[in-house]
């Protein structure tokens, strides 16, 4: 696929209760490279092979949750025009000035059907991946913890599923790829979106919880890696919410767990290749199980109930 518009999730800023104990977690379990502070406290972090100065900003605050999810475009006119298309579909939309997050441009922020809060952005401070980009080693080096490579995608939820599906398809130009009916047979209870040809960039799942937060994914290598991180977060006595695991829907393998405050994350491997010429999966009421978790064909009454 060509990305032309929307490349991908780029950055989330993360609410959590005790700044010090967060990032020791995100720091030294999950394996995410500091990056910076600003003047207002919050801490910027970013994975080993993510280029980008950061993809997770954590704010200490009250409550644990998110405050707002950033997708990266390709570049100024990119970031204009579908600003101009958002508000002709009827959104409104506010500027946030270049330097209100550390090393980012000018962002583009809305609010979706779901209440969440999003926000485009074309510019952000490029300081590599240590690698280099001249004749570069194929090793990172001294990575610690459980280390993804990269922030991949969300899972969030909320009441207008319908008309957050509509205006990341129809205004940002994502794909559908996979989807869980209702009851009815006709009603989306869950979508599955993609902005590249990754199985997904972002979940919507039909929630009267509006601007709530499922999870939050980090891309693992290998399979072989994943067991590592499981076994780390039983040695570290993480808070594990269930895996490893297969996923029927994108196919993927998983761990859910929990940071010291509470919000959920997802450790992701794997998942199938997507174009636009493809039909989306579309998943029934009764194999609901199947689709989320795979092997056991059951949920757990925690992964349906907790969100932040």
């Amino acid at each position: 696929m060509a990305l032309t518009g929307v490349l991908r999730p780029g950055h989330v800023q993360i609410r959590v209760l005790d700044l010090d104990e967060a990032v020791a977690f995100y720091t030294q379990i999950l394996g995410l490279v500091e990056t910076g502070r600003d003047a207002s406290g919050r801490v910027y972090l970013k994975a080993c092979d993510e280029r980008d100065h950061h993809s997770v900003i954590l704010r200490k605050a009250d409550r644990a949750g998110t405050d707002f999810y950033g997708f990266k475009v390709l570049n100024a006119r990119t970031l204009d025009l579908l600003e101009t298309d958002l508000r002709a579909y009827g959104v409104q939309t506010e500027r946030v000035r270049a330097g209100d997050l550390l090393e980012t441009g000018e962002r583009v922020r809305f609010h979706a059907p779901t209440g969440h809060l999003f926000e485009l952005y074309a510019e952000k401070t490029e300081i590599g991946d240590t690698l280099g980009y001249l004749n570069p080693d194929v090793i990172i080096e001294d990575r610690k913890g459980i280390s993804p490579v990269r922030l991949d995608h969300w899972q969030i939820h909320g009441e207008d599923l319908d008309g957050s599906r509509d205006l990341f398809v129809n205004v940002l130009g994502f794909s559908l790829t996979e989807r869980i009916l209702c009851e009815d047979g006709k009603t989306d209870m869950a979508v599955w979106l993609t902005c590249s040809n990754k199985a997904h960039d972002i979940a919507f799942v039909r929630d009267a919880r509006s601007d709530t937060s499922h999870h939050a994914a980090f891309l693992i290598e290998t399979w072989k890696k994943l067991l590592y991180a499981a076994d780390l977060m039983a040695k570290r006595r993480v808070s594990i919410d269930i895996g490893p695991l297969r996923h029927g829907i994108t196919r993927g393998t998983s761990i859910y767990f929990f940071d010291p405050s509470g919000n959920r994350i997802e450790t992701f491997c794997g998942g199938y290749s997507f174009y636009p010429d493809m039909k989306p999966y579309t998943w029934t009421w009764e194999e609901m199980g199947a689709a989320i978790f795979y092997h056991t064909r059951e949920l757990n009454e925690r992964f349906l109930s907790v969100v932040t």
